[in-house]
């Protein structure tokens, strides 16, 4: 019993380290779209609102999509593609966070400082594997280095943050 408490810890420490390396990672993408000239408040940026069409829509709500049609077999209006955009987006930091808390509770030894990089590295790679097999976004080759070096640098600050969370929460550091 006393396992499943502190995985169970381990869980909403994660939970809680996702959403802030998410936060982290969309202000470093928001900080950029401000200097491209971008002028809506953060969390109207941050938060999507409406959804016309879904082969314009982000890939975050195209995925959700397609998990949805796969487990329940029916299509998701695009009335509710905002939805799914938002739900996907903080879920998958959030559930990703939540798994490195699990594994590094787990491997039970400190971590070293690049610990946090790689986890950030890993979740931007699996992005360019998971996301072009289910044809939401191209291979990776297809992108230049400025395309892929921004996505990475905010993956890198994701991890960091959520790490360092882990840490300050008391994440077997």
């Amino acid at each position: 019993m006393a396992g499943v408490r502190e995985a169970g810890r381990q869980l909403v420490r994660g939970a809680v380290a996702g959403v802030l390396g998410t936060v982290a990672m969309d202000g470093l993408w928001y900080a950029r779209h401000r200097r491209e000239g971008g002028r809506e408040p953060f969390v109207a940026w941050e938060v999507t609102s409406q959804i016309t069409d879904w082969e314009a829509a982000p890939a975050p709500a195209r995925m959700g999509r397609k998990l949805i049609g796969v487990v329940t077999g029916r299509d998701v209006p695009v009335e509710r593609a905002a939805a799914v955009n938002n739900v996907m987006h903080w879920g998958y930091g959030t559930s990703w966070a939540a798994g490195y808390a699990l594994l590094t509770a787990a491997a039970g030894r400190r971590r070293a400082w690049w610990h946090g990089p790689a986890f950030g590295t890993a979740v931007w790679a699996s992005d360019y594997v998971t996301l072009p097999l289910a044809g939401v976004y191209e291979p990776i080759w297809r992108y230049d280095v400025p395309t892929l070096w921004k996505d990475l640098s905010a993956h890198l600050v994701f991890g960091t943050v959520a790490d360092g969370v882990l840490r300050a929460v008391g994440s077997r550091t």
